[in-house]
C-alpha cells in the first residue's frame, strides 16, 4: 500500500483498489438507498472508503468501507479527497459487473481523466467490462453529528435487523411521528406510532432475548422521530442480513440524536481464505458498517 506522497506524478491516480464480492459493496452501498433518486459524498483515505447520505439535515446515512474489504487497496492521495456522485448510479453499475452465481473481481480507480470514477472487470479471460462515474464538486460539507452519550450510562439495545424492520413498517401512518421509549424497569423497548390510537410495539427485554439481543438503559429516555426518517433507517436492509440473523444496534445520544448500525458481510460466499490487502492468506473481518444518524422532532422527556 502507498502512503500519502508529495511530488507525484500528477496523472496517476489517487486511489486504486479492487474487489472480489460485487454482491457485498452492492448490499452495503444499498442500504443507504432510501429513494430512487440520491446524491452522495465519497470521501477517500488510507484507512478505506466512506460514502455518506443526507437529507433535509435531519438523516443521514455513512457506509463504511474499511480496506480490509479489499483485496488490493493503493492510496496516494494528500490529504482526504471527497467528491459527489449519484449513489443509484454507482449501485447500477456495480450491479453489471455481478452476474447470478458469477462474482468477477472489480477494480476501482480514481480519478480518471476527466475525474471520473472508473470501474474495471479483472481477473476474466473471456471478457473485459469498463465503466465511468461523473462525479462533481460536493455543494456542502457532509454534517458532523458529533454522537455522544446524554449521561454516565450509553442508552442502547440490540434487536434482529428483521424485526426491527418488521415494528417499524408495522407503524406505518402518512406524516406521522414515532416514540422510542426506553425504560430500565421493567428493560424494554417501545415504539409508538402517532396516528394509529393506541398502537406500539414493546419489546420487554427479559422476555424475550432471541429478539432483543441487548439493552442497556438506567433512566427512562422517550424522543419522538418523523417517521420517514426512522423507515429510511431499515428500509433497504440486505437480504443477507436477514438470512444470516444478524442484528441492528441502536443508540440514543445527546439531544435525542438516534444513531442505527447495521453490519453487512462483504465475504465471498463459500470463500473461506482469499488474498487481501492487508497482506497473506488470513480472513480479518468481512464487514462493511453502515450508520444512521436521525435528529428527533421534538423531546419528549429525559429524566
Amino acid at each position: 500500500m502507498s502512503s500519502s506522497t508529495s511530488g507525484r506524478d500528477d496523472d496517476a491516480p489517487e486511489l486504486v483498489c479492487q474487489i472480489d464480492c460485487v454482491h457485498g459493496m452492492v448490499d452495503a452501498l444499498s442500504s443507504a438507498r432510501w429513494k430512487r433518486h440520491q446524491d452522495a459524498v465519497m470521501e477517500l483515505s488510507a484507512h478505506g472508503i466512506v460514502v455518506t447520505v443526507e437529507e433535509s439535515g435531519c438523516l443521514q446515512a455513512k457506509v463504511f468501507l474499511k480496506r480490509e474489504l479489499f483485496l488490493e487497496y493503493e492510496f496516494a492521495a494528500e490529504g482526504r479527497p471527497r467528491f459527489g456522485l449519484s449513489l443509484g448510479l454507482l449501485v447500477d453499475c456495480l450491479n453489471t459487473f455481478s452476474a447470478p452465481g458469477h462474482s468477477s473481481e472489480v477494480e476501482i480507480r480514481y480519478p480518471g481523466p476527466d475525474m471520473q470514477l472508473l470501474l474495471k472487470s479483472v481477473g476474466s479471460p473471456d471478457a473485459c467490462m469498463y465503466a465511468e462515474i461523473r462525479t462533481r464538486i460536493p455543494d456542502t460539507v457532509p454534517w458532523d453529528y458529533h454522537f455522544e452519550h446524554a449521561g454516565n450510562t450509553p442508552v442502547n439495545f440490540a434487536i434482529k435487523s428483521a424485526i426491527l424492520k418488521e415494528s417499524i413498517d408495522d407503524l406505518e401512518w402518512p406524516g406521522s411521528t414515532i416514540q422510542i421509549l426506553m425504560q430500565p424497569d421493567p428493560p424494554s423497548v417501545i415504539l409508538k406510532g402517532d396516528g394509529h390510537g393506541d398502537l406500539q410495539v414493546e419489546f420487554p427485554y427479559y422476555a424475550n432475548t432471541d429478539l432483543l439481543i441487548a439493552f442497556q438503559c438506567d433512566r427512562e429516555v422517550s424522543y419522538r422521530y418523523k417517521y420517514k426518517f426512522l423507515r429510511a433507517t431499515t428500509s433497504n436492509i440486505p437480504s443477507s442480513v436477514m438470512k444470516e440473523n444478524r442484528g441492528t444496534k441502536v443508540q440514543i445520544g445527546r439531544g435525542g440524536i438516534l444513531k442505527v448500525q447495521h453490519l453487512v458481510s462483504v465475504a465471498r460466499p463459500g470463500m473461506q481464505y482469499y488474498r487481501n490487502a492487508a497482506g497473506g492468506a488470513q480472513q480479518p473481518s468481512r464487514i462493511a458498517y453502515i450508520e444512521f444518524f436521525v435528529k428527533p422532532e421534538e423531546d419528549v422527556n429525559d429524566a
